[in-house]
């Protein structure tokens, strides 16, 4: 009996550790595009992406992806959005088949897209699902709170029977897996997250009537505290790290 208690406490100490993992941006991701736009500080514990005009006929967003894979599991990041008059920005952060080549049958993605809005005006947070190509599946939402002044938890929680997409830990949309009756869901194409910062006033804002401030410019979205729990992983093809729960929280 004693041997199995001390078998027991040994696992819980290690499911405890586990549970604590640490990392950093610099340890979970690269940053992809944006020649500077975005950036870490804090030891790796804050990103930035900044969108900005550079000239009359030039505009450069930035954005970043990370290094390894998911197939399911529960993926966590703290956002902070763009600030004041955001008319015409686009933030992303989304789950996407990292292998594909074009946008076509193999076209896996689960997407949070945060639409600006003028100053005063409400953020419409964008939800979508593409598989096998096809989306059409948007629904979108009015956040319950300023999602400019602090830091808030956008969480994609993906299983072989549901996606679940979770704002501060409420559930606000659920898509299930609906094979038997003909809808193709995302189940065995691993993908990397996403998120971006960019220009979209051609529709973004209000259908594309309200375009981007671009005196007001430059606009930035802030990240924290990622983490990945329960979530079958990996860094190469040849690598699969199967329940590795890791943060920078």
């Amino acid at each position: 009996m004693a041997g199995f208690e001390t078998k027991l406490m040994l696992t819980s100490s290690l499911l405890l550790l586990i549970g604590v993992c640490t990392g950093s941006f610099y340890d979970n991701f690269d940053i992809t595009w944006g020649d500077g736009r975005a950036n870490i500080f804090e030891s790796g514990q804050l990103l930035t992406c900044t969108l900005d005009k550079i000239s009359d006929i030039s505009i450069s967003g930035s954005g970043f992806q990370s290094k390894k894979e998911y197939l399911f599991g529960k993926i966590d990041m703290k956002m902070k959005l763009v600030a004041g008059n955001s008319a015409g920005t686009v933030t992303a952060y989304f789950l996407m088949f990292s292998q594909l080549s074009s946008k076509g049958e193999t076209w896996d993605e689960i997407d949070f897209k945060f639409l600006g809005n003028v100053t005063g005006q409400p953020y419409v947070l964008h939800t979508n699902v593409f598989t096998g190509g096809k989306g059409n599946r948007e629904m979108q939402f009015y956040l319950w709170f300023n999602p400019t002044t602090d830091f808030h938890s956008y969480t994609v929680l993906w299983n072989p029977l549901n996606i679940i997409f979770l704002v501060d830990g409420i559930p606000i949309r659920v898509f299930k897996n609906n094979e038997a009756h003909g809808v193709a869901y995302p189940k065995s194409q691993p993908m990397k997250i996403y998120s971006s910062l960019w220009e979209a006033d051609d529709w973004a804002t209000q259908g594309g009537r309200v375009k981007t401030d671009w005196p007001n410019a430059p606009y930035s979205a802030y990240y924290r505290s990622f983490s990945d729990v329960d979530c079958c992983s990996r860094s190469s093809i040849w690598n699969w790290v199967t329940c590795n729960a890791n943060s920078n929280s």
